[in-house]
């Protein structure tokens, strides 16, 4: 990645009041206690645990089997949930789901991770390039596997997945290029912190997160599942709300560079 498209997905702090936060701040009164040590907004990176070159060789293939969907199926549509930020934005801002895995159980946030439930879709077969470079992530098995994209200009509101912060899921955010402008936000602080790479892993209860409209198509693929022992093993554990273990982990890398001399990352 040059300098400049580093420095135009720069990290970025956008104060409180510049954010138009409803007055009852759903979903945002209700949040937990988590450990000191964990810092928001956050997120840790899986930048070092993708084949990122390889991730990136897919845009144009997963661009035109996207835009083929588009033409010829009905188009599921993304729905935030209630736990919106602002009230007033939509829980169906426009952006659409390609699921490549599908349960047959009713539909239920916290079947994601029940990857007993999941198989392949019917859309699996055309996106195979990219299901074998999920078969290359650290899961021991996968649950839902979802394409979520837009070819308008519309931002998807900041909003928190669920509000059981005894409930960890695991999974890996991707995209194959820097399009889709991708953030999680404090709104303790009004801390608003932009995706710099490829590939991450967040905490979606304690943090909200959305994401800045984009001209042309912009997509990303989240992959759900059970991470291996292996790679559960180098987690740091928080001692409170497993929900944060992301941001715990994360701020954790943080704390490691300041103290080896190499500073903190930088919120621009």
């Amino acid at each position: 990645m040059g300098r400049r498209e580093r420095n135009r997905m720069a990290d970025r702090v956008v104060k409180m009041d510049e954010l138009p936060i409803a007055s009852d701040m759903i979903g945002a009164s209700d949040l937990a206690p988590f450990d000191p040590a964990t810092a928001y907004p956050s997120y840790r990176s899986f930048d070092e645990f993708v084949d990122v070159e390889r991730l990136r060789s897919l845009d144009g293939y997963i661009r035109d089997r996207i835009r083929r969907h588009m033409l010829r199926s009905e188009q599921k549509k993304f729905y935030t949930g209630p736990y919106r930020l602002n009230s007033a934005g939509s829980d169906r801002p426009g952006s659409r789901m390609i699921y490549l895995a599908e349960s047959g159980a009713p539909d239920s946030y916290f079947d994601l991770d029940r990857t007993e439930l999941w198989k392949p879709s019917r859309d699996a077969h055309e996106f195979q390039l990219l299901m074998d470079l999920i078969a290359t992530l650290p899961f021991k098995s996968t649950g839902r596997i979802l394409v979520m994209y837009d070819d308008e200009l519309r931002e998807v509101p900041a909003h928190r997945d669920h509000v059981n912060t005894g409930v960890l899921h695991e999974f890996v955010w991707m995209r194959t290029n820097l399009n889709k402008r991708f953030y999680v936000l404090d709104h303790r602080t009004g801390g608003k912190k932009y995706l710099d790479g490829y590939s991450a892993w967040f905490d979606t209860v304690n943090q909200f997160h959305g994401c800045d409209g984009c001209d042309g198509l912009s997509f990303s693929i989240r992959v759900d599942g059970k991470f291996t022992e292996d790679f559960r093993a180098k987690i740091p554990k928080p001692p409170i709300n497993p929900a944060s273990t992301p941001s715990y982990w994360a701020s954790k890398d943080e704390q490691g560079e300041m103290s080896n001399g190499k500073g903190p990352h930088d919120l621009r």
